[in-house]
């Protein structure tokens, strides 16, 4: 008989861990009984047909008293879903959902001699490294920590001596990713088509997405390149972000056209794609970029962009000066101090938009990275994450 996951998410809105749930569903399919469980079914962005998806209805709370009763509620439900369809195996993704798969683990939430599922806790980000209490607990009761990062893994083992932990880079269906890239609704229109000078951001509205570097850096470029244009796509209002551009003088150059279930097209528009982040955990969409053949620039921020863009990432992690990386350009992180006054360009902002003149006036530089893109996008196929987990199941 199969073996039975469960992989338990709180939302499937747009977002890094929500899209490789999915991902992880349909690639275990064949081989196990999936199911997914969420707290709540709001906003859902992601194509879920044909997958079994247990929304339990429980979804956040405001209040620190609320939020704790929330979780072992959501635990005790868990629980109880756990022992009705025999789980072998629940592995969680993010803090939240990791709480709540531990605690349903724990006797007090079990049900009569239920057996217990092994529990595997994700670590999707650096930014859930700052919170130890919850670290040592997942890394005390789980079966196993899984990172998304090497570097993730190295700090777990030396902070907490946790030997269950591994690394599981996130997957990728590269062929979907090419295809989907050509799918444009009836009622969509993308910004920008015809222009050959598109940069491309995506991520939601959050500070840590460092946008308003962007914007100066692009600001810069649009003086000498009048026809460039910056995409910014992810979830949020941006309102701050406008005002920026319209105080920039470059309104008419900067679209923000929110969140999109198939992000794609909107993607395959640029001619370059830079991510500016203060930190990430595994920065899924440098590899979707580069899946269509779209040079990157990273900040090498941790953790995540080293390990994508140079083959001997130790050699470069943490490097703080500008590198021609083998897969992609590495510059310094930025001031982690959101400024949103338009007279203020910092001297990196200023050598920011350097790096991305040159993508677009060296038309070799250009050509070299967008090829290699493409050849280490193929490193991180969705065959190689389940051939992984499958043995992870198996040990």
């Amino acid at each position: 008989m199969k073996k039975k996951f469960m992989l338990i998410v709180p939302m499937l809105h747009q977002g890094g861990f929500e899209r490789v749930c999915v991902a992880t569903a349909r690639l275990l399919e064949p081989y196990y009984e999936v199911y997914i469980v969420i707290f709540s079914a709001m906003d859902i962005a992601y194509d879920i047909r044909g997958l079994h998806v247990i929304d339990i209805h429980m979804k956040s709370v405001e209040g620190k008293a609320g939020k704790v009763l929330n979780v072992f509620r959501r635990a005790k439900r868990v629980a109880a879903l756990k022992a009705e369809y025999g789980i072998d195996i629940a592995y969680s993704f993010g803090p939240t959902a990791n709480l709540v798969n531990v605690f349903s683990g724990m006797r007090p939430f079990r049900k009569g001699g239920a057996d217990r599922a092994k529990i595997w806790c994700g670590v999707r980000s650096y930014m859930d490294m700052g919170n130890p209490r919850l670290l040592r607990l997942f890394c005390r009761y789980s079966d196993r920590v899984v990172s998304c990062s090497k570097l993730i893994q190295r700090e777990l083992e030396a902070r907490f001596s946790c030997q269950k932990v591994c690394t599981l880079y996130n997957p990728f269906e590269l062929a979907g990713i090419q295809a989907q890239a050509r799918e444009v609704g009836e009622k969509e229109r993308l910004p920008f088509t015809g222009c050959g000078r598109v940069i491309v951001s995506m991520g939601r509205q959050d500070d840590v997405k460092g946008f308003w570097h962007l914007l100066k850096s692009f600001s810069l470029l649009h003086r000498k390149y009048e026809d460039a244009r910056l995409l910014i796509v992810g979830e949020g209002d941006f309102r701050e972000y406008w005002k920026l551009a319209e105080d920039l003088g470059i309104q008419d150059a900067v679209s923000f056209p929110g969140v999109k279930k198939n992000p794609f097209p909107w993607l395959a528009l640029g001619r370059m794609y830079v991510m500016t982040s203060i930190n990430e955990g595994f920065p899924n969409v440098l590899v979707e970029a580069m899946a269509l053949g779209i040079p990157v620039i990273s900040t090498n921020c941790m953790t995540g962009p080293a390990e994508i863009l140079a083959e001997d990432f130790d050699a470069v992690s943490g490097r703080q000066e500008y590198l021609d990386a083998d897969y992609g350009i590495l510059i310094p992180v930025m001031d982690a101090a959101k400024d949103l006054d338009a007279d203020r360009i910092t001297e990196e902002e200023r050598k920011l938009a350097e790096q991305m003149e040159r993508l677009l006036s060296d038309e070799a530089l250009y050509e070299k990275y967008s090829q290699a893109a493409v050849r280490r996008a193929a490193q991180f196929s969705g065959e190689a994450y389940v051939e992984r987990i499958r043995g992870m199941a198996e040990e």
